[in-house]
């Protein structure tokens, strides 16, 4: 019986030195459970062996430092993404400024050292052709309507110069006919 009680035993302390192998690759929750599971109870408190606090200890630190690496490496992960993200955003603002004033300029002309939309350019610039356009009608009509009133006036002075040519003649004649009866008269007086 003493060997049929060491067999047990010995198959009892294999198996459970396998499951502790085992249960270092569960979870820090199991390797708990199976603490409390496994350890003896003194009055209303758990033994612990040294060895398997030993163990947990080194488990629960090695998960603890595992949790923190990753911790710390999503956390400058994170601080990274968070730097990529500001430059892009300063990059996106640089270039929403860049096209702003391109399409300010692209949108303006400079005009007497004033920027103005083009919409106002063309406005502008119409509205002079315009009042050149009809200012240079105006004078077109009023030269041709001087230009028929001089020919007309020229016209007039010839007719007059004529009828005063024609005058003059008659008016010539007229004196020297009255000169040569005058004449006619006055010898005719001295004749007698």
């Amino acid at each position: 019986m003493k060997t049929y009680l060491i067999l047990i035993f010995l198959t009892v302390s294999y198996s459970s030195f396998a499951q502790e192998d085992l249960k270092k690759f569960n979870s820090l929750h199991d390797q708990f459970d199976n603490i409390y599971r496994t350890s003896t109870s003194y009055q209303e408190y758990k033994v612990i062996s040294k060895e398997r606090f030993q163990k947990l200890k080194l488990n629960v630190l090695d998960s603890i430092k595992n949790h923190k690496d990753i911790i710390s490496n999503k956390e400058s992960l994170y601080i990274n993404e968070t730097q990529k993200t500001k430059t892009l955003q300063n990059q996106l603002n640089k270039i929403k400024l860049e096209r702003d004033e391109a399409l300010l300029k692209e949108d303006s002309i400079l005009l007497f050292g004033m920027p103005l939309k083009k919409t106002s350019y063309n406005l502008i610039l119409w509205s002079i052709i315009i009042i050149l356009l009809i200012g240079l009608v105006y004078f077109i009509f009023k030269f041709f309507r001087s230009n028929i009133l001089t020919k007309e006036a020229q016209n007039n002075l010839s007719d007059v110069e004529e009828e005063f040519n024609i005058h003059r003649k008659k008016s010539l004649e007229r004196e020297q006919k009255l000169r040569r009866q005058l004449q006619d008269e006055i010898n005719k007086q001295r004749n007698v």
